[in-house]
């Protein structure tokens, strides 16, 4: 594509006004004022100045911050938006002050007296836009840690059900009908992206109310730093009641999705040329903006894990009909579409039919996130979305699992590839995991590189100032373990790096799941050494104690990979004696200690899960209903354990509940299978362990959601326990 027309499609998409913001300077200023003196305390607050100035942004509308002062005279921090200048006032605080603003733990502990900036410091980001959020990680999971973090970008979806029931209402659907077609709290995402309804619902009238006091203060929190929400818009999925108020509506009937029967998928999809298409898409739009305002962004996924029915370009191009319905009701409307479902079926989308999609809406009017660009870049082989502007994306996790995981090289070196590739038309980068609170070191590195031109220089260099920052003080055996992590579970590369946990410990047992890992293991047990030997220096540091508990985590779950792999070869020879012993160790005594040492932290407890949920109930009954939907997403998924264990999570609670009484089950059916010379039944034991798995579901057990028991001290106590089995090789 000749570089004018790169340049005419982004210079549509950069001065069409989408990211102007409609509060002004004053405000923004104001409110990275209150975030400095909520973050610090007033006090140390009074060393800082902060201002907004339009004018420090380009020509082209990139933002741009100045830092200076320090000493005797104040901080001053000057930012073109109010995201801006909360980014420089990060970068001060990172790199001259060695604090951290992280996910699960801040550490905020500034020199005095305040560090001089030697000379002004002017940063101007190459990305127009720095994104935050997939679909799936509200159903899965701030803004003051976005605006901090030099996020400018991010989807703002809650309260759209209120919306659409307001909508359906109007055309002539029951309250009933609609209630049947929502899904449930846990499954929003994936019945606003077509791939879901009814499961897990109804939705409470209450549910509706919260939702839109809730998206009202998300969207005055983020227009007063002056990020841009992405709201939601029309993709083209509708209930089936419509067929009964408009019986000749064009609508086919689309595959199931996720093992789900047609009783919660197969979603019935408008056909584009419908004159009912644009009707509800306008509509839709019109009522969204009337409650909400609008930045014209709006984000609709048509055909996200769902297969067309037709691969003929004249059909694909026909979805075009989305961006048409936007521009009813907002004639400046861009459309913020995944590229998640052109890597997740590269057999269906070949390049007449991603060219179909991409080249239907006009130049500049489109806006790609390239969803999984750190392992599956879709960029690469599409000529650059044929022209659309595209923002680089990290997805890395999936489900909200917990793991070390990360491909931080790739991470390093992916935007500075894209924006140098033929006709590149990246304009930004951003992190798009399903689900947060875990791995920070990767979001931490992502989150910089959005205001960088060029990848860090030295990993290893950044990784030991991130230990730094992140427990207060520089401590050698702290920094090494990280080293350590940076060059194995740090350093997953190529596209078979995921980030989907699937050791055996959340799995649901079997005799053939593969252990393999791309790492080196010895390597997690000498960064659990280092940060142990590290401890007495660091146990006043929250973050510290939240990484303790999880390097332990991580090798209990290793020592689980082992013990499991002693059991299967046991099984094969029919030494009976052997798979008790490895077999029991695994269930008996890995098991309930790493639920112990879970217990020790607030962060790890499923009891706190659990009460985030319930405390968006006004009854009992709503309750137990949110705390009935979290279940199901963290296990079963489904009624039928449709995507078991997806979204599994290490929790103290969910392991001595959940994953302890699978695996107990499963080896008291192998040692009965040997001891009485028969084959072991995996159907028979799936049979029998969803039993188990579906009772933990429906219990009505409370959890704690207040730790039990001294971090350090479990953590030292099992490692003198297990390290030396691991390195004598003497499981």
């Amino acid at each position: 594509m000749e570089a004018a027309t790169v340049a005419a499609a982004l210079g549509f998409l950069l001065l069409a006004g989408v990211g102007s913001s409609s509060v002004g300077e004053a405000r923004e200023e104001t409110v990275v004022r209150e975030l400095v003196v909520g973050l610090l305390g007033p006090g140390p607050a009074a060393d800082f100045l902060v201002s907004v100035e339009r004018a420090l942004a380009t020509e082209s509308g990139l933002d741009a911050y100045r830092l200076s002062g320090g000493g005797r005279a104040r901080v001053r921090v000057r930012g073109s938006t109010g995201v801006a200048a909360a980014a420089g006032l990060h970068r001060y605080l990172r790199d001259f002050c060695g604090c951290q603003v992280a996910w699960s733990s801040s550490q905020l502990h500034l020199p005095q007296p305040l560090p001089v900036v030697p000379e002004e410091l002017a940063e101007t980001t190459p990305n127009r836009y720095r994104y935050y959020q997939n679909v799936c990680t509200e159903s899965y999971s701030f803004i003051d840690w976005m605006a901090l973090n030099g996020i400018n970008l991010a989807l703002a979806w809650s309260g759209q059900e209120a919306i659409w029931q307001r909508v359906y209402l109007a055309l002539g659907l029951t309250q009933s009908e609609i209630n049947d077609y929502f899904t449930g709290p846990a499954f929003l995402a994936w019945g606003r992206m077509g791939n879901l309804h009814t499961w897990g619902g109804p939705l409470f009238c209450f549910w509706h109310l919260k939702q839109i006091y809730l998206q009202h203060r998300i969207l005055d929190r983020m227009r007063s730093f002056g990020m841009i929400p992405v709201l939601s818009a029309f993709a083209g999925h509708v209930p089936k009641a419509l067929t009964r108020v408009f019986p000749q509506i064009n609508v086919t009937r689309l595959s199931s999705w996720g093992h789900f029967n047609c009783s919660y998928s197969c979603p019935y999809l408008l056909a584009p040329e419908d004159p009912v298409f644009p009707l509800i898409g306008s509509l839709f739009l019109w009522e969204l903006s009337k409650e909400f305002g609008t930045n014209h962004i709006f984000g609709a996924d048509t055909f996200n894990e769902v297969r067309p029915p037709s691969s003929q370009p004249s059909y694909l191009a026909a979805i075009t009909a989305v961006y048409e319905a936007m521009i009813v009701a907002d004639p400046d409307a861009v459309w913020l579409l995944q590229g998640w479902l052109f890597q997740n079926e590269p057999q269906f989308w070949g390049p007449d039919q991603v060219k179909a999609v991409l080249r239907a809406v006009p130049l500049g009017r489109l806006l790609v996130l390239d969803l999984f660009a750190e392992s599956k870049p879709v960029y690469s082989r599409t000529d650059s979305f044929h022209g659309q502007p595209f923002i680089w994306c990290v997805l890395h996790n999936f489900g909200g699992n917990h793991g070390l995981f990360g491909t931080l090289e790739a991470v390093n070196r992916g935007p500075e590839a894209a924006r140098l590739f033929p006709n590149s038309t990246m304009i930004g980068s951003g992190i798009a995991p399903e689900g947060i609170g875990q791995n920070e070191v990767v979001y931490a590195l992502m989150t910089e590189l959005g205001w960088c031109k060029d990848p860090m220089p030295d990993l290893v260099a950044w990784v030991t100032g991130f230990a730094k920052r992140r427990y207060g003080i520089s401590q050698g055996d702290a920094e090494e373990a990280w080293k350590l992590l940076l060059r194995s579970v740090y350093n997953c590369s190529g596209e078979a790096c995921v980030g989907h946990n699937r050791s055996p410990l959340v799995k649901q047992p079997s005799l053939k799941i593969n252990t393999t890992v791309w790492y080196n293991r010895s390597d997690v047990f000498e960064a659990w050494q280092l940060l142990l030997k590290a401890a007495p220096n660091l146990t006043t540091s929250s973050a510290f104690r939240y990484d303790l508990v999880d390097i332990t985590r991580q090798a209990i779950q290793e020592m689980v990979s082992l013990y499991y792999e002693e059991v299967k070869i046991s099984y094969r020879k029919k030494d009976l004696i052997l798979l008790l012993q490895a077999g029991g160790i695994l269930a008996y005594e890995l098991l309930p200690v790493l639920d112990e040492m879970l217990a020790t932290d607030k962060r790890f407890l499923l009891g706190s899960w659990l009460e985030q949920a319930r405390a968006v109930a006004v009854s009992e009954a709503e309750a137990h209903f949110y705390e009935q939907n979290s279940l199901y997403q963290l296990t079963l998924w489904g009624p039928e354990g449709n995507i078991l264990d997806y979204a599994n999570k290490q929790l103290a609670g969910l392991v001595e509940d959940y994953y302890a009484p699978r695996w107990r089950l499963f080896l008291e059916t192998l040692a009965g299978s040997l001891a009485q010379s028969v084959p072991f039944q995996q159907q028979q034991f799936d049979k029998n362990v969803f039993q188990l798995e579906k009772s933990f579901v429906l219990s009505k057990k409370r959890y704690s959601s207040q730790p039990q028991g001294d971090t350090v001290d479990l953590a030292n106590k099992v490692f003198l326990k297990y390290y030396p089995r691991v390195v004598n090789g003497s499981l």
